[in-house]
């Protein structure tokens, strides 16, 4: 299929609102499998969702503060949530309870992520570190602390042997597990959001000059940049689409974008919101999407 036929097939139509946060939305995402998804936001609320159909299904009230980030496990029995009441809150999805509070972070922390197995979260804060916590034991205390970053860690990912984190400082610091080896890229401006090709060989940044860019994950080389949105002051997610032929980010005007992955044009956009989108969340296997914005709406696009 060409890439302007594929284009065609990214989803632009909202199929839905997802109403009932107080308040700017600050993260939405699916699910391992999409068929659930998870928001949270200023109102300190996390909120999982079918949004297939658009029905509520839980909510999660612990936090004291607002909610800046959540991830699901893979198995679905679990989530991890952070914000800015400095602590990590390990739950268990069908009791809405919180099994535990990891603690360590000294400031507002931005972004979670459990490792494959779910037996380990990995968060990141203003505090300029990156934690990480084991869900086996009873110790609410971190197992490790990476502090090499010099300005605030702003989002972290993960994959089988490494911790993946991008900070203000303008860096992207790749911590190698097994080996205890740290590899730094430089993008000489501040990174706000790093996502994992679905492929795990890229690096897709972006940064507060309103830049994406894509990075070859083994060499740290630059593939590629997107631009023509607005990304200047907020943290907003990127991501790629499942088939990693699209890159999608947000903009500060309220407008979705689409660029194709190789050469770079902007093969579509759209307003979603009426204003900031905070994140974006591409389904795992179908043509589906959903943005969440600082109007405290969070959007189905198929």
């Amino acid at each position: 299929m060409s890439s302007s036929a594929a284009a065609q097939r990214l989803p632009r139509s909202e199929a839905r609102v997802l109403s009932g946060h107080e308040g700017a939305v600050l993260a939405v995402r699916f699910n391992r499998d999409g068929n659930y998804c998870l928001s949270c936001g200023k109102d300190r609320i996390l909120r999982l969702w079918n949004p297939h159909t658009g029905a509520l299904v839980k909510e999660y009230k612990s936090h004291g503060r607002e909610v800046r980030d959540v991830h699901s496990s893979s198995d679905n029995g679990k989530l991890v949530s952070c914000g800015g009441d400095r602590q990590v809150f390990y739950w268990d999805v069908a009791s809405a309870r919180p099994i535990r509070k990891f603690r360590g972070h000294n400031s507002e922390i931005n972004s979670v992520k459990f490792n494959e197995f779910n037996t380990v979260v990995v968060s990141a804060g203003y505090d300029r570190t990156v934690r990480a916590f084991d869900c086996r034991s009873q110790n609410s205390d971190p197992i490790q602390t990476i502090d090499t970053f010099q300005d605030s860690v702003m989002s972290v990912n993960l994959t089988n042997t490494e911790i993946i984190a991008g900070s203000v400082d303008g860096t992207i610091r790749t911590f190698d597990i097994r080996m205890g080896r740290e590899t730094v890229d430089n993008l000489g401006h501040p990174v706000n959001c790093v996502s994992l090709s679905n492929d795990r060989n890229c690096l897709l940044a972006n940064c507060l000059d309103s830049t994406v860019r894509l990075l070859d994950k083994s060499s740290g080389e630059l593939l590629q940049e997107y631009k023509g949105h607005i990304c200047k002051s907020f943290k907003m997610d990127c991501c790629l689409t499942n088939d990693d032929a699209f890159v999608v980010g947000g903009s500060e005007d309220g407008f979705i974008f689409f660029w194709e992955l190789v050469d770079a044009p902007v093969v579509a956009s759209f307003r979603a919101h009426s204003s900031v989108v905070t994140s974006v969340s591409y389904h795992p296997t179908r043509a589906c999407m959903l943005t969440s914005s600082v109007d405290g709406t969070v959007r189905v696009w198929t």
